[in-house]
């Protein structure tokens, strides 16, 4: 394997050897999209445990069995989610035999699964940042914590806290604009 981390592999990497059989890849593939997949299930069609749990296991089901399908090895992420949609809508429907109750629940769940899309893609690219990158806006975005204790806890000048969450910012920004390439006109 050339001691290469499955971690830091993109996921067209990764498919490709999910589709040689490799099973750590296929391992890393459902660690990578777990969240995501039942994130779906759960936040955006707001299924009970027990169908969201239904849910994920039959989309990596699917996944595995026909990986082969997939088209673009980049488009892993989309597909996912669109399996995980329609997989979800069916639960819905056997559950309900109201057609307008799935239809509601559908156009409820597009602002979560947005949300969801958008926190999967920052922290895809913020995995691609180096370790002081990361650690540095971790502690700023997600723990809250000042310049200055960052500073302290980082053993840098306070001054350095601000340049360095900048820089990183634009890093970050660089990393999600390459991800987001305007779509093809048709």
């Amino acid at each position: 394997m050339g001691g290469v981390s499955l971690l830091s592999l993109p996921d067209a990497q990764l498919v490709a050897r999910c589709r040689g059989g490799d099973q750590e890849a296929w391992r890393e593939l459902v660690n990578r999209y777990s969240r995501y997949v039942y994130g779906i299930a759960v936040q955006a069609f707001r299924l009970p445990a027990h169908d969201a749990e239904d849910v994920f296991q039959e989309v990596f089901a699917r996944a595995y069995e026909h990986l082969g399908k997939l088209r673009n090895d980049d488009a892993l992420r989309p597909w996912l989610g669109q399996l995980t949609r329609r997989l979800c809508i069916d639960r819905l429907r056997a559950g309900s035999r109201e057609q307008p109750l799935v239809e509601d629940m559908q156009e409820a769940a597009a602002e979560p699964l947005e949300l969801l899309e958008d926190a999967m893609a920052v922290n895809e690219a913020l995995s691609g940042l180096s370790e002081d990158c990361r650690e540095v806006l971790d502690r700023f975005f997600t723990r809250d914590e000042s310049y200055r204790t960052i500073a302290e806890a980082l053993d840098l000048p306070a001054g350095t806290i601000a340049s360095r969450i900048s820089r990183c910012l634009g890093k970050l920004r660089s990393a999600l604009e390459g991800r987001n390439s305007p779509p093809h006109s048709s």
